[in-house]
């Protein structure tokens, strides 16, 4: 399993994007199902976790990415699982709008596509820091838990 909960997150919230954006009736029906088996997905993995059968070090993937410039002043994800998977949610949903842009790229005016590209960047780092706050949020709810038992 190469998943994590923060990646099973992050593709549940493009989902229900895709959904709201959809408008034939044969892509909601596939992207219905899609969420489905998602939802299938989160709770097996919660599910397992909490019983012991995903180990610790699977748990979490850091992003490991080296932040230079702006990006390196892009603040954690901050708050509790619920807090960060809606902030999650609110940058995909923002990523999404800005990626629009970009697919008509030649008609963004000279002057607006470097600040473009550059968002389009902070906010993948907000998308990956969400990621990894949901991972590491689960991680220490995990832990807590086991130091009660």
């Amino acid at each position: 399993m190469a998943e994590t909960l923060g990646s099973l997150c992050d593709k549940l919230t493009i989902v229900k994007l895709k959904q709201w954006h959809a408008e034939e009736d044969s892509k909601r029906a596939s992207l219905k199902t899609q969420e489905s088996l998602l939802r299938g997905e989160l709770d097996e993995f919660v599910s397992d976790a909490t019983a012991g059968a995903i180990p610790a070090e699977r748990l979490t993937f850091a992003a490991n990415k080296v932040l230079k410039g702006e990006a390196s002043r892009v603040p954690n994800a901050e708050g509790s699982i619920g807090e960060v998977f809606a902030e999650l949610a609110r940058v995909n949903c923002e990523l999404w709008h800005e990626q629009e842009k970009v697919y008509e790229f030649e008609a963004v005016p000279d002057g607006e596509r470097v600040p473009m590209v550059k968002k389009l960047g902070v906010l993948n780092i907000e998308r990956t820091k969400c990621i990894d706050a949901i991972d590491n949020r689960f991680l220490e709810l995990l832990s807590r838990e086991e130091q009660v038992v």
